[in-house]
């Protein structure tokens, strides 16, 4: 099954006085992958400045804008349309489970997926809450992060406003509240505990669904499973990564996939206020259009 998905982004930024000078990048343009092809994307802003279009660290494309005059509120819109596939995931098969904890555990294994290994500040344990979850034996390492992803929908309360960009572990389990960003920082943690490579994945959610966090940027993990690849898990609807999910970009933790960064300068106070709007509907398409798809995919690798 096939979905096709148009979206629209669009921030306004105010200043309470001129902006002499700024640099703005945004993450926010759907990857292509496997599931999903990127048809069309559009950038801009409401004084047509020049757009620079470049690739972060970890491969994903950026939007760059830098005004060449002075400024007191800027507005920027984004829209992409993009074909969707459903996502089958193959289960883990419990006779090679041994194998599997054998593999996560070997030395060339944690040397090649150190990055998505190690912790970051957003996502260290408190000294006293390394235990705050702890594998099955007798289960799967699939099953377990299933278990794991269902105790974080339960852990914590999803409360708008309870947490900022910087809040640490330590807080966030003192708080019980938080975004999606803080569930899918506190699965990181615990999964990297037990040696699972995890990243921070961000996109956009379906929201003709009522799922959390379908009115902004999104975020969920991908975590590496032998003998299966990365698997998507959403901690803030208790749910594996689906066609529901758009993904933008993926790293360790939310500083790696922030949607807006910025040098901004002039002083006193500023606000930004973004808009997401995510519409979906079947896709139906000959066999040859398909295959057209797959070729420009293919090509554009």
């Amino acid at each position: 099954m096939q979905y096709h998905y148009k979206i629209k982004y669009v921030t306004h930024n105010t200043y309470e006085n001129p902006v002499n000078n700024a640099l703005w990048q945004f993450l926010i343009e759907p990857k292509n992958n496997d599931s999903q092809f990127l048809e069309t994307s559009i950038f801009n802003d409401s004084y047509n400045t020049l757009v620079n279009k470049s690739i972060n660290g970890y491969g994903f494309n950026t939007f760059k804008v830098t005004p060449k005059h002075q400024i007191t509120d800027i507005i920027f819109e984004a829209e992409f349309s993009l074909i969707k596939n459903n996502i089958e995931i193959q289960s883990q098969d419990s006779k090679t489970y041994k194998k599997d904890i054998e593999e996560l555990n070997s030395d060339p294994f944690k040397i090649e997926y150190h990055s998505f290994l190690k912790d970051t500040v957003l996502t260290t344990l408190p000294s006293d809450k390394k235990n705050i979850f702890l594998f099955d034996d007798k289960k799967t390492t699939f099953e377990n992060l299933k278990a794991l992803n269902k105790w974080v929908f339960i852990f914590l309360y999803y409360t708008i406003g309870a947490t900022n960009i910087r809040t640490e572990l330590k807080d966030l389990i003192d708080y019980n509240k938080g975004v999606a960003k803080d569930f899918t920082h506190l699965f990181c943690a615990v999964a990297r505990q037990h040696n699972i490579p995890t990243r921070y994945v961000s996109g956009f959610l379906n929201q003709d669904q009522s799922y959390f966090g379908n009115s902004e940027i999104h975020s969920w993990v991908e975590c590496y499973i032998p003998n299966i690849g990365w698997v998507g898990f959403d901690p803030t609807n208790n749910m594996l990564a689906d066609f529901n999910h758009i993904k933008i970009a993926h790293g360790k933790d939310y500083n790696d996939c922030a949607s807006l960064k910025g040098i901004i300068f002039t002083v006193g106070k500023n606000t930004t206020k973004y808009t997401v709007k995510v519409t979906c509907q079947e896709y139906i398409q000959d066999k040859l259009a398909s295959l057209n798809h797959i070729s420009a995919y293919k090509k554009a690798l």
